[in-house]
């Protein structure tokens, strides 16, 4: 099954997409896979949470899975967080997620 998720990109687009729930993808791999950043600026480390390039904002009032504490680091030490800041590569997608709504935060140079 598909989902709807709408993603604004770093320019400002924004992307409603269908994310496919049974392949196990996060969302960073959904921003590769719809090409929503260049390459080589998301998703640097693997998704493994040991950097933040795909760092996103939840807009939308989704209750999602709780942090773990390596994403949780991660953020304490990246740049632009926000309160409402997650890792992509953490958050898989799920049919919970239908309507989702995130905006990539800016690429840390």
């Amino acid at each position: 099954m598909d989902i709807k998720i709408k993603i604004t990109d770093r320019k400002g687009v924004l992307h409603e997409i269908d994310a496919p729930t049974d392949m196990n993808m996060n969302l960073m791999e959904v921003v590769r896979a719809f090409e929503l950043a260049p390459e080589g600026t998301i998703g640097i480390c693997g998704g493994m949470a040991m950097c933040a390039s795909c760092q996103c904002y939840v807009k939308s009032d989704h209750q999602l899975p709780e942090m773990s504490d390596d994403e949780e680091a991660m953020l304490s030490e990246a740049f632009n967080v926000k309160d409402n800041s997650r890792l992509g590569c953490q958050l898989h997608i799920s049919e919970d997620m239908d309507g989702l709504e995130v905006e990539l935060a800016p690429e840390e140079l």
